[in-house]
């Protein structure tokens, strides 16, 4: 059995997952871009990692205080729910979950010892204990012991851009292609795509349906036409772009995107001087805010295994630990004002 989750997002900070070093050109830290389309990107690894740490997080903070830095006293209660605070969610029911610990998220400490039993288990230490192997996370994330491993049941897809914030002299708009909108299968019947450098405003309204219109620093033709693209996105993020969308070529996409992303530069101050240091001036360009993204996450159900939580626990899981990207983000420079987003699963 399979279950594809369908995953939308919107940027509510800058974005900015590098590529890791200095390059020469326009900016000194670039973005991660697709090989293909040159767009900018959220790969599939910094999106399973954080949502990973953040279902840790989620899950140790539904422990009881006493229990939750000492799994030595877990082994005395036989009630799984005695473990944990009051309003206890029905993934958290997981019986896996009596020993897991915040190391469960990030890299294992300990990839040689697994824990097979309650004697090994309770032994323990919160602070070096590696992946227990039997929890909620450990089995939708995977773990790899060196006696035992198994893969994750939960896979994650990038999550590409579908709607583009540019600044117009009509206020924001967001705009996407055909290609942009196929990728993330939303439907497209009936609707008429621009050739050329004619583009296609997706409005309600009857005023002026035909005119120009900057995107950036491009200024092209556009006509007013009127598609329900945006009805098939969560509300939250509906709400903002309806009737302020952008219909443009294939091959102009990726040249207004690359040409509108946030760059920000900053240097380095002297704490003694409260001057910029000499040759510390560098800059950085993000993805911006209101920038909306798609994904999916597979999950499957493994058969020959007794011991693994359904997948509804783990849909449950995902969309609970989901709200922690609206407070600490995702990406780099996250304590500077950027990765925060808001993420939509269903």
């Amino acid at each position: 059995m399979m279950s594809d989750l369908k995953v939308y997002s919107m940027a509510s900070d800058p974005i900015y997952i590098g590529t890791g070093g200095y390059t020469i050109g326009r900016v000194d830290n670039t973005i991660v871009r697709d090989p293909i389309t040159r767009i900018p990107k959220i790969p599939g690894s910094s999106f399973a990692g954080t949502m990973r740490f953040y279902s840790a997080l989620k899950l140790q903070s539904a422990f009881k205080e006493e229990y939750r830095m000492n799994p030595s006293k877990r082994k005395v209660i036989d009630n799984l729910e005695k473990l944990f605070n009051n309003n206890l969610e029905e993934w958290m029911k997981y019986e896996g979950n009596k020993w897991s610990m915040m190391k469960c998220a990030g890299q294992d400490d300990k990839p040689n010892e697994y824990y097979e039993n309650d004697e090994e288990i309770e032994k323990m230490d919160s602070k070096k204990s590696g992946h227990c192997g039997h929890c909620i996370v450990c089995k939708t994330f995977g773990y790899s012991k060196d006696s035992k491993s198994q893969q994750g049941i939960a896979f994650f897809s990038d999550l590409n851009i579908i709607f583009f914030p540019v600044y117009t002299r009509e206020g924001i708009m967001w705009i996407t292609s055909k290609q942009l909108l196929e990728f993330a299968e939303i439907s497209i019947e009936g609707v008429e795509f621009p050739q050329g450098e004619k583009v296609i405003v997706v409005q309600r309204s009857e005023k002026n349906k035909e005119g120009n219109i900057n995107l950036g620093w491009l200024n092209l033709p556009y006509e007013i036409k009127h598609y329900p693209i945006a009805d098939e996105l969560p509300d939250d993020i509906k709400k903002y772009i309806q009737n302020k969308i952008v219909l443009v070529p294939d091959d102009l996409i990726s040249h207004i995107i690359n040409s509108n992303l946030e760059v920000r530069t900053s240097v380095s101050i002297d704490p003694l001087t409260g001057a910029s240091k000499v040759g510390a001036l560098f800059t950085s360009e993000a993805i911006p805010r209101g920038t909306v993204f798609y994904g999916d996450i597979r999950l499957i159900e493994r058969p020959v295994s007794n011991d693994m939580p359904s997948l509804s626990q783990v849909e449950a899981m995902l969309k609970d630990a989901s709200r922690y990207y609206e407070s600490f983000g995702i990406g780099g420079m996250v304590t500077r004002g950027f990765g925060r987003m808001k993420v939509f699963i269903r």
